[in-house]
């Protein structure tokens, strides 16, 4: 099982579940843990290889590594600790994984919150994605992921995010990263799935507005799908978690609340 942390609140029953992208850990959420416990209990997890679910748990993931997997940790989590029904918030990568948990789960989705949601690799995220194939077994992993975050997140005010993903990506081992890395091969055909299909729950996508490989597609699926709303964060970029967290944490509070 994944490395987690529960946060129990006194009094209120509802559950918020954090979900991290690659190469992070559950410590990115380290501006929103204050705030969301005095109104929810809380679910901070490691993915799989990631922060103390590499530690603790090197040997634990034998199975392939496929979107599917990774989701039924997540839900493994939350069935040992005896969670009906979560929140989830997730941000990059954890935007797929949530979408996923909802698809095969919908029943124990309330509402989803999507920062800096993935839900098309356009040309340039596609190159990016086929050079990783080409040189992820030849160049040491953490020169590609220093490369991909600064493509992502290349602004100035983007800096801390990027620091922060690539200070948590050097706990990552080669062979771990390479694991993630193959997902790739998922990601298209699920993603399209994705755009095509309305799931019809409550869902939040909170974007920044220089977040250009991925804001224009979240749009676009935000028109089509009728549960679906769209927040453009001002002078922010993919991490808009980290990068505007007050005004994030008031939005996402206040609609979990609404």
């Amino acid at each position: 099982m994944l490395s987690y942390t529960i946060h129990k609140h006194q009094t209120q029953t509802q559950w918020v579940t954090f979900v991290h992208g690659a190469g992070g850990s559950s410590t990115i959420w380290y501006k929103q843990l204050r705030e969301f416990r005095k109104h929810f209990n809380v679910v901070l997890l490691d993915l799989r290889g990631h922060g103390n679910s590499k530690v603790h748990l090197k040997d634990a993931f034998k199975d392939k590594y496929t979107f599917d997997n990774i989701t039924h940790d997540i839900i493994e989590v939350i069935d040992f600790e005896n969670i009906p029904r979560s929140h989830f918030i997730g941000i990059s990568l954890g935007t797929i994984l949530i979408r996923n948990l909802a698809e095969k789960h919908p029943h124990r989705v309330d509402r989803m919150v999507m920062g800096g949601a993935i839900m098309k690799l356009n040309f340039r995220s596609q190159v990016l994605m086929r050079l990783g194939i080409i040189f992820k077994s030849v160049i040491p992993y953490l020169w590609l992921y220093k490369f991909f975050a600064f493509m992502i997140m290349p602004n100035k005010n983007h800096r801390e995010s990027r620091l922060l993903f690539v200070r948590e990506a050097k706990k990552l081992y080669q062979k771990e990263f390479i694991r993630w890395f193959k997902l790739t091969s998922e990601i298209n055909p699920l993603l399209h799935f994705f755009r095509t299909v309305d799931i019809k729950i409550p869902t939040l996508y909170v974007m920044g507005e220089e977040d250009y490989m991925f804001l224009p597609t979240v749009k676009q699926v935000v028109q089509s799908h009728c549960a679906s709303s769209l927040v453009v964060v001002q002078k922010c970029g993919h991490v808009v978690n980290v990068e505007q967290p007050l005004f994030f944490n008031d939005t996402v509070i206040q609609y979990l609340q609404s």
